[in-house]
């Protein structure tokens, strides 16, 4: 089979956004897992929003000269992060989905960017061991939480919505957790009117710029993330993704009637440092 890499463009969200909804859901069919992806029109909306922003790169596999997948990456910090990644289920095994991940990292060592990240569905063993053949590290177990929104308050926490006046509080923040900022994703969360803060006496020591795959968080505490995900109006596709080894916010989670969807895995290639404080991530990192 002959494959081909090329930009992908808005003329293709539609063959794109089928083939990505088609395949994630028959993978979670094969393994017997709930659709990460609620429908195709979702989708659409999803690489819709990721062509049209200019801090996406955004590719399309050809084989034989028609579009068999796609691949993303979230170029707007200095660690990059990848997906999603699809490969039509009817050419699995071609190749495709090594060669889209390979341009991604080859596109991250052009660029010189110090570390590039990407979160896996565990039951996915396939996709582990390419990601883990082409150098990724196993980072972080992730228990996917979903359910009904929280709709509480934490006392002594004060949940607004984060404007452009709080975005360098919030890089300090996000770089006291994991040595980087995140400013640019932040300010097109402000823009979306999806981003919080967490307040406590006085001053701002924990943000979200979603709760759910969509969005990431971090705080001084587990108290502001509790904040923030009660405070929620919505969550980012299925529900957030709490790191496995931060047992106190899971047990809190499970006592608001969330539940675990799936175990997913935090990788990265490059820099990457121990998170100092509580965080989660997005589905991309």
């Amino acid at each position: 089979m002959k494959t081909n890499i090329r930009r992908a463009t808005r003329e293709d969200i539609p063959v794109c956004s089928e083939i990505c909804y088609r395949a994630f859901c028959t993978l979670a069919d094969e393994h017997k897992f709930p659709h990460e992806f609620p429908s195709l029109d979702a989708t659409v909306g999803m690489l819709t929003a990721m062509i049209s922003n200019p801090g996406f790169y955004g590719i399309a596999v050809e084989v034989d000269g028609r579009i068999a997948g796609s691949n993303f990456q979230d170029e707007r910090a200095p660690i990059a992060g990848i997906g999603p990644i699809s490969v039509d289920p009817d050419v699995q095994n071609s190749g495709a989905g090594r060669a889209m991940m390979q341009h991604m990292l080859d596109r991250v060592a052009e660029h010189r960017w110090p570390g590039v990240r990407l979160v896996q569905s565990a039951y996915h063993s396939r996709s582990f061991s390419l990601y883990t053949k082409l150098g990724f590290e196993t980072r972080e177990p992730l228990s996917l939480m979903t359910g009904p929104l929280i709709n509480e308050s934490i006392p002594g926490y004060k949940v607004r919505a984060a404007t452009e006046a709080d975005v360098a509080a919030c890089n300090r923040l996000h770089f006291a957790v994991h040595g980087h900022e995140r400013g640019a994703e932040l300010r097109d969360a402000i823009t979306d009117r999806t981003a919080n803060v967490a307040e406590h006496l006085g001053r701002i020591t924990g943000y979200a710029t979603a709760i759910g795959y969509g969005g990431y968080a971090v705080g001084e505490s587990n108290e502001e993330l509790k904040a923030l995900i009660a405070a929620a109006p919505a969550f980012s596709g299925p529900g957030p993704l709490i790191p496995s080894r931060n047992g106190e916010l899971l047990r809190w989670c499970y006592s608001k009637d969330l539940n675990l969807m799936q175990i997913n895995t935090l990788m990265s290639v490059g820099l990457y440092n121990e998170p100092r404080l509580p965080f989660i991530p997005s589905i991309l990192y």
